[in-house]
């Protein structure tokens, strides 16, 4: 009714919280979306928008609710804590908040009540939110929320977003009247007070810390008062430095009233830590999850690939059979079918590589692969954090190196945007377990090893290690004095939720299907036009000669000719269909890039699946499955069965050899074969130079390598 839609009010709301403080669950909880969460910094690298309404008493509100990345002050040091920071103390940004909803992780109280006293002495209306409450109580801490309001002096609320306990009562808090604190939290008063009264004049109104805050701010944006600033003898560093020992002598008061004795972290985090952060045992430890990730890969999505791979192949029999003969029919089953069947095989495989990434996070164990990885990465030029980014590389370069903006440097981060995507991504998984299915045999070593899942693993290593060369050449090239650090908080180990893994698992599958699906598609149909289709008088005849042996091959089936007959008649179908391609535009395409791709052991038909698959590396797998398939309506084989059949014209050999196979591995491993990667590093570096050196780069080192293995293995 148009009465009632004129009542509902609108607000909205800003989650700001330290890294790790389970701010995105709490977005989760309150919008029902279901942004990715993790269990370490760098995973909110961007702010989420979503929106929830809220009836009170009896008015409807529409609440609009921002997800800030993690940040441990309002002093920013990386790219995502400023996005928090500019959001919180901008009048003018167009998500400032109404209400800010401090989350804190209430088993480290006294590290979220740093940036909770800063965000109080904004003087803006905000609650603070004592998240995890149900961890704190197992671990014997009691926080008394009441009393903590009270001193504080504005609302505190004791939930845990993950067992979606005290959600209401938060979402209540949200929409009542909006309040400021009731006092400062500081106020600062001893700290640089020249400069604070020089930008109180120069912009009034301000509070004291508020006027101490713009004051490093305009420092760092070397403001006109820079100069007066430094006359005064402010200094950043030192005015940083006697905030926190004052805020921290306030804390410390603050913990001491409201809390009884803080616990030591569990008996059992500590036990598993000392194994799993272990110098060597560590790493060992981390490279045996490794393999058994990768051996499951192969074995457990073994039955489901093979029964979706017999199912596309009786599905394309049957449509061949029951439509009628005509383009439309090539089109949807040499063309669109073929493509399908390209990407749903893949399904099961990255379905279970992302099962295990997304149990590793939950767990608590990647924070601790962060950690073991800190010392090996700063001595290739990499930070800490570049793990981040390196280890998100395995499901994606995209969002790994959106993820770079939690490092400080900017030559640690410009090293880890250039070197990410070596790391091998899920769309490299069709490609490097179709290639292994044809020239690795299917057999274990010891009883025990898979051959082909070694295979694989080997691969993910090579792509992490080269990863490290590149870093550490780029560390001598780029010259800079800058210096940072790595501080994370290890999070106590949990039992994975099975809705947030679950959830992991269905994202990641749906972005593969439908995002990369349908590049995949549209690739196939062309594709198909262009391997069906050609100019001149010997593509007329080779598809004249297809069609004679075709009415051959139907005159002899109904005759009941013999097997050795028909049989004859197949490779002949075969060899003029083979002959047609050629001819065709795709052919000719293929054959055009033909003596640049020889000395790394490819023909024509890998020329054109190298060019498709400069937009997304998965295209190959469809591009594969469309070559072979197109112009044989009766060839509905699986396509890792075509391709192993398949023999060069010229040699008789076949065309998928160890030397070849294992080149065209090394190729996809290295080459930047992906535009939104290209995309997303131009906007990451505000530049074309740097997408441009990385894609020269990684193409020189994937053709030399590849260059390199097809002569060694030859």
């Amino acid at each position: 009714m148009p009465a009632a839609a004129a009542s509902v009010l609108t607000r909205r709301i800003a989650l700001v919280g330290n890294p790790n403080s389970g701010k995105s669950t709490l977005f989760n909880a309150l919008t029902g979306l279901h942004q990715k969460t993790g269990n370490f910094p760098g995973v909110t690298v961007d702010k989420k928008h979503g929106n929830f309404r809220v009836k009170y008493q009896g008015q409807l509100v529409e609440v609009t609710c921002i997800d800030l990345p993690g940040t441990y002050s309002l002093y920013p040091k990386s790219l995502d804590e400023r996005v928090a920071c500019e959001v919180l103390t901008n009048t003018e940004n167009p998500d400032f908040p109404d209400l800010t909803v401090i989350v804190a992780d209430a088993t480290n109280l006294k590290r979220s009540l740093y940036l909770a006293g800063q965000v109080i002495d904004l003087g803006r209306p905000c609650v603070l939110v004592l998240n995890m409450i149900d961890e704190a109580a197992r671990s014997g801490l009691h926080i008394d929320a009441a009393r903590l309001s009270n001193r504080l002096g504005i609302p505190v609320l004791a939930l845990s977003a993950r067992e979606k306990t005290g959600i209401d009562e938060l979402r209540q808090a949200i929409v009542a009247p909006l309040m400021p604190p009731a006092y400062l939290f500081s106020d600062l008063a001893s700290v640089v007070p020249d400069v604070v009264k020089l930008v109180q004049k120069e912009f009034p109104g301000l509070t004291h810390y508020q006027a101490l805050h713009k004051a490093h701010l305009l420092y760092s944006e070397a403001h006109p008062l820079q100069a007066i600033m430094d006359a005064a003898g402010f200094s950043p560093s030192a005015a940083q430095a006697e905030e926190s020992l004052h805020r921290h002598g306030i804390i410390g008061q603050h913990i001491a009233a409201c809390t009884g004795s803080q616990p030591a972290r569990p008996p059992f985090t500590r036990k598993l830590d000392k194994i799993l952060t272990h110098r060597i045992g560590g790493y060992v430890i981390f490279l045996l999850l490794l393999f058994v990730m990768f051996q499951s890969i192969f074995y457990l999505a073994e039955y489901p690939m093979t029964w979706i791979e017999e199912g596309f192949a009786a599905l394309r029999g049957w449509c061949s059979d029951v439509l009628p003969a005509g383009w439309l029919t090539d089109l949807f089953t040499e063309g669109i079918l073929a493509g399908l069947s390209g990407v749903v095989v893949f399904v099961p495989q990255i379905a279970l590589l992302f099962f295990f990434i997304a149990m590793l996070e939950d767990s608590g164990y990647m924070a601790r692969v962060s950690f073991i990885m800190d010392k090996l990465m700063r001595r290739f030029g990499l930070h800490g954090r570049s793990v981040i980014p390196l280890i998100s590389g395995m499901a994606c370069a995209v969002p790994a190196i959106m993820s770079t903006r939690t490092i400080s440097s900017w030559k640690e981060r410009i090293i880890t945007i250039m070197v990410t995507p070596l790391m091998s991504c899920s769309a490299r998984l069709p490609v490097y377990t179709l290639l292994i299915a044809l020239i690795i045999p299917d057999e274990t070593v010891g009883g025990i090893f898979h051959l082909q899942a070694l295979t694989l693993m080997a691969l993910y290593l090579l792509g992490f290690f080269m990863a490290l060369a590149a870093a550490w050449v780029m560390n001598l090239l780029i010259k800079t004095r800058e210096r940072s650090w790595f501080i994370m908080e290890m999070p106590v180990y949990r039992m994975p939720k099975w809705s947030n893994v679950l959830y992991a698992i269905y994202e990641k599958v749906r972005v593969f299907v439908i995002d990369a699906g349908k590049v995949i598609l549209i690739v196939s149909v062309v594709l198909w036009f262009l391997a069906s289709y050609g100019y001149g008088d010997t593509f007329a005849k080779a598809r004249e000669q297809e069609a004679a042996i075709a009415a051959q091959i139907t005159a002899a089936e109904a005759a009941a000719a013999t097997p050795d007959q028909l049989n004859t008649l197949y490779q002949a179908k075969a060899a003029a269909a083979s002959h047609k391609l050629e001819e065709s535009f795709a052919g000719q395409l293929g054959k055009f890039i033909e003596p640049v791709i020889r000395p790394l052991g490819y023909d024509w038909k890998i020329g054109i699946s190298l060019i498709t698959s400069l937009a997304a590396r998965e295209v190959f797998v469809g591009t594969m499955a469309t070559i072979y398939g197109a112009g044989d309506e009766e060839n509905v084989e699986p396509i890792r069965e075509i391709m192993r059949k398949e023999r060069d014209q010229l040699t008789g050999k076949p065309v998928y050899s160890t030397a070849t196979g294992f080149s065209l591995l090394i190729f996809y491993a290295f080459a930047l074969q992906c535009i939104s990667t290209i995309a997303v590093v131009k906007r990451e570096t505000n530049s074309w130079l740097w997408p441009g050196i990385q894609f020269v780069f990684m193409g020189v080192l994937a053709y030399a390598a590849s260059w390199l293995a097809y002569v060694l293995l030859s």
